[in-house]
């Protein structure tokens, strides 16, 4: 397979390696907060966004890019993938759909697929991680789109929030869920099922959380030789590291992954969220 790329939503926080191989573009969100629009690209400082949300009382939205943002990456190459936010939480599975239907009508033989990670942020690189496996093993289109989707629907994905204040007034967990969550100094550990947000289980501290999600770990597979353990992390190297430390010992990924959140990330998952998928 030649001439390919990968496309996707500034969620996927790609690292430079990957985005070298795929020679990916990922096309940013936007985000507003006190009436200042914030751009979700290389310009952005994850700082200064960081300390603009804890200054404010105000809580940070943000918008998925158009279709036709989406399409003018798309038309740079003959095969294209893309590895999208769940779009359960966003819009930007659909807005790239549609880019993906209006460069198809304009050229018929590219060869365009946009998967729905049905994840976020680690999850989505995780889908970048088993595409390259499938192009380094010379799988063709078809094949390729058959592995990831399989693997798609067979990720783990958990992650641990200093807080989930943002998830909740978003919409994107429910305000019950989410405040029972946090509530008597428990840490929660949180879940995807199907693109949707859930409480997996509640551990009491930081400590306890985070050894108990190197447990769930082992606890939903077997057989760890070909997968790839991805960590994303905001302003988290030590939990980050303890993660891919204790997993190196008690288990076999054949690779384990660190990356920074980018902006959209790091709004819902604020200051010390980690996020793994595998």
């Amino acid at each position: 397979m030649q001439d390919f790329k990968l496309v996707s939503d500034s969620c996927c926080d790609l690292t430079p390696e990957l985005a070298s191989f795929f020679n990916g573009e990922m096309v940013p969100f936007s985000m507003l907060l006190e009436n200042i629009n914030y751009t979700d690209d290389d310009s952005l400082d994850i700082g200064h966004w960081l300390a603009a949300m804890k200054a404010s009382k105000s809580v940070p939205k943000s918008a998925c890019p158009p279709p036709e943002a989406f399409a003018q990456k798309m038309r740079k190459s003959s095969i294209v993938f893309g590895s999208m936010i769940t779009s359960k939480l966003s819009g930007a599975y659909n807005s790239a759909c549609m880019a993906r239907d209006i460069v198809k009508k304009e050229s018929p033989g590219k060869q365009i697929h946009i998967f729905d990670s049905k994840s976020a942020s680690a999850g989505q690189l995780a889908v970048a991680c088993k595409l390259r496996d499938c192009i380094q093993a010379g799988m063709d289109f078809d094949t390729t789109v058959r592995k990831v989707t399989h693997f798609i629907e067979h990720m783990h994905t958990f992650f641990i929030l200093e807080n989930l204040d943002t998830l909740i007034k978003n919409g994107r967990m429910g305000r019950i869920v989410g405040y029972v969550a946090s509530a008597m100094s428990l840490r929660p550990i949180m879940t995807a099922v199907d693109g949707e947000i859930r409480l997996f289980e509640k551990a009491r501290g930081s400590v306890r959380a985070f050894t108990r999600l190197v447990d769930i770990i082992g606890e939903c597979c077997t057989d760890f030789s070909d997968r790839t353990l991805v960590i994303t992390h905001c302003n988290n190297d030590r939990q980050a590291h303890f993660i891919r430390a204790e997993a190196q010992k008690r288990f076999s990924f054949k690779e384990i992954i660190i990356s920074r959140t980018g902006g959209l990330s790091t709004m819902y998952a604020n200051d010390g969220g980690v996020i793994i998928a595998f």
